[in-house]
């Protein structure tokens, strides 16, 4: 199928509101990203939060042509996408990355079309540039174990974005590695209050209570808005998320 296109797991009739989900990926690769890879797959229970969350909302996950950033190819990929979703007739889309996809979200979330943009354990190298956001609703969030991105570089580019002006929310996950899966529940739950925020009409109290354009601010702790469980139960949440949501169209953006 073309790459790179939007793979549809929600589509409502009429739908002007839409959730991207962009995954993550290598630093330079040229193969094809795997439908089975734990990058993807890790998407899909946050697929099924927005699902839930915003039944009048498409939801689908971003493919890319190849696995790798590759000099913001990725980025450009995701612009792509989202211009192919504005054209099937949505005007307002929140996005949701993780990891490289979430630098991806984070270079593309100054599209006109996008409201809000929800980065988790996002790469952000040393001096990545910085995008304006502005009229936008920003969330970063960052395990304090994560041993493959930087939560003291997303720090520090929250901290330059806020003395931009640019007001940001981020949190720090505790005892949270990069998977996601030691406190999948809370990941879940931030997920869907940011889909609220940004895309339902109802301001989260927690999240607007972080979001800042002090520098000195710092990260505020993520609440555990749920009890943690065993990683196993979180893989297994993956696999079922996968195995239950439909597969629906895709929207293939212009090469």
């Amino acid at each position: 199928m073309t790459l790179p296109r939007l793979d549809l797991l929600a589509e409502p009739v009429d739908a002007t509101t839409a959730i991207v989900l962009a995954h993550g990926g290598r630093q330079s690769s040229q193969s094809v990203p795997s439908d089975w890879g734990h990058p993807i797959l890790r998407m899909w229970p946050f697929a099924d939060v927005a699902r839930a969350n915003a039944p009048e909302a498409l939801v689908g996950l971003v493919r890319y042509r190849h696995r790798g950033w590759n000099d913001r190819a990725a980025a450009k990929d995701l612009w792509g996408v989202l211009d192919a979703v504005g054209d099937d007739g949505v005007t307002t889309i929140a996005l949701i990355g993780h990891s490289m996809g979430g630098r991806a979200v984070v270079a593309a979330g100054d599209h006109p079309l996008v409201t809000g943009v929800l980065a988790l354990a996002p790469w952000l190298p040393s001096g990545e540039p910085l995008v304006d956001l502005s009229g936008r609703f920003i969330v970063f969030a960052h395990g304090d174990r994560d041993r493959i991105t930087s939560a003291r570089l997303t720090a520090e580019y929250v901290s330059r974005a806020r003395r931009q002006g640019l007001p940001v929310g981020l949190f720090s996950v505790a005892g949270e590695s990069h998977a996601l899966l030691r406190r999948d529940g809370d990941w879940n739950e931030l997920v869907r209050r940011f889909v609220a925020s940004t895309l339902c009409g109802e301001p989260d109290p927690e999240l607007l209570g972080v979001v800042s354009d002090d520098p000195l601010h710092g990260a505020d702790a993520l609440p555990a808005w749920t009890a943690a469980g065993p990683s196993a139960g979180a893989v297994m949440a993956v696999g079922a998320a996968r195995l239950r949501l439909p597969l629906g169209r895709s929207i293939a953006a212009d090469r």
